[in-house]
């Protein structure tokens, strides 16, 4: 009689360097799935068989995740917040990021999306599914591939295999994230905002724990002998501490198989954090606009192109007072039953003498007086509105959560063409340029 050999335990890696050189190694990937060819198409093992995710061949996963990259590609970080952070309270996390994504891939029913998608992440990684879960996983994956189709789209089926996957890797652990960050702060946001906060949490409590890697080859990593089949745990939570300050977390992966979309995790999750306080939203939009124009007193007279337009520090305070205006006229007309008024402002289009002016230090006095008295007439309003008036607004428009949102995000961007002037270059005319 003959036994076989058992299999090797695990080797399990908690130390920074020695994570970062398993996830660097090529010939250690994730578990990978089974061949497309040996699965039903459109079911729940097709999707695992067929996504970036689960494929351990280097020019098979290249390939597959190129396609998600390009997905990626049409999701502007700066656009998912602001939707996050105007979407209703009282959703369940998971539903609010795939429909978010959803809507901006521009993907027809989102919530039919995030239905579908909520479903399949059950067994997406691989936990058992009773048999009655496995037919409603199949179900939804059959489901999502014609609410993913756009006709505009060339590529072939696997490519929408690589969407869905997207879709589905980003509902749970974005809302993990989130999770832990409001467990880390029960009160609000800290002083740091969103992204400290969450930059805080993904080194003390990420919301993933373990990353798994099997080797495909027999390999040498640092003082790891691995053979063929050997798998590898790293401990990310005890990993994490030991990181050099400006290394990526490791939740997010690094190496070949590093997840491509943490730019837009991280700003759903940001956006989802901001959402509970609108006001808030305003208050440190204000605040970032003031502190990158405590800097224009440098402006050395010479317009600045963003987007086919030009702005200057006048301008920049001009369109920001302008967002504040028109649209807390909107909210209190809509409030009081009215229609708002149009607005005339000549906006970005025009570049007015005033503008061009020189930015003095009374003028930066002057922005901070009006800008900080706008931003208290929008807090005060905000924080007398109910949950109820913030997302079933009355009158026609957006809700009163999205259009803080917006009002947020539009003075990051009227300040941010200008950007931080002097010695430091503005990252934002660094992405414009």
């Amino acid at each position: 009689m003959t036994t076989s050999e058992p299999a090797a335990l695990p080797s399990r890696v908690t130390g920074y360097a020695d994570a970062r050189a398993v996830l660097d190694q090529p010939l250690l990937v994730p578990e990978p799935a089974a061949d497309p060819a040996d699965t039903p198409a459109g079911s729940l093992a097709w999707l695992r068989a067929t996504v970036a995710r689960f494929t351990g061949d280097g020019q098979t996963h290249a390939r597959r995740r190129a396609h998600a990259v390009e997905d990626l590609a049409a999701l502007d970080p700066r656009d998912l917040r602001q939707a996050a952070a105007g979407s209703a309270v009282g959703a369940d996390d998971r539903h609010t990021v795939v429909r978010v994504l959803a809507e901006q891939l521009g993907l027809p029913e989102p919530d039919a999306v995030a239905a579908a998608v909520l479903t399949v992440s059950a067994g997406y990684f691989g936990s058992a599914l009773t048999p009655a879960q496995g037919r409603a996983a199949d179900e939804a994956v059959s489901r999502l591939l014609t609410l993913t189709a756009r006709e505009d789209d060339p590529r072939p089926p696997e490519a929408a295999a690589q969407r869905i996957g997207l879709l589905v890797q980003a509902c749970d652990a974005t809302a993990r994230l989130v999770e832990h960050a409001r467990r880390a702060a029960p009160d609000g946001l800290p002083p740091g905002g969103a992204d400290a906060l969450l930059a805080e949490v993904l080194r003390q409590d990420p919301p993933v724990t373990t990353l798994r890697r099997r080797a495909l080859a027999d390999v040498r990593v640092g003082a790891l002998g691995l053979r063929a089949g050997d798998v590898v745990l790293i401990d990310v939570t005890a990993a994490e501490p030991d990181a050099p300050a400006e290394c990526t977390p490791l939740a997010f992966g690094a190496g070949p198989h590093h997840c491509p979309g943490r730019a837009q995790a991280m700003a759903l999750a940001a956006g989802l954090l901001e959402r509970d306080d609108p006001a808030r939203q305003i208050t440190e939009a204000v605040a970032r606009v003031l502190d990158l124009a405590a800097t224009w007193t440098a402006w050395d007279g010479r317009p600045l192109a963003v987007d086919g337009r030009v702005y200057t520090p006048h301008k920049a305070i001009r369109r920001v007072a302008d967002h504040l205006v028109d649209h807390l006229a909107e909210l209190e007309a809509r409030l009081a039953g009215q229609e708002p008024q149009p607005d005339h402002w000549h906006a970005s289009a025009t570049t007015t003498p005033a503008d061009l002016a020189p930015f003095t230090a009374e003028d930066l006095d002057e922005a901070r007086s009006r800008l900080v008295r706008l931003d208290g007439i929008w807090a005060d309003r905000l924080r007398a509105l109910s949950d109820a008036q913030l997302d079933r607004s009355p009158g026609r428009g957006w809700s009163f959560r999205l259009l803080a949102a917006h009002v947020a995000g539009s003075l990051d961007y009227y300040a941010g063409a200008v950007g931080r002037l002097g010695a430091t270059t503005d990252l934002f005319r660094k992405e414009q340029s």
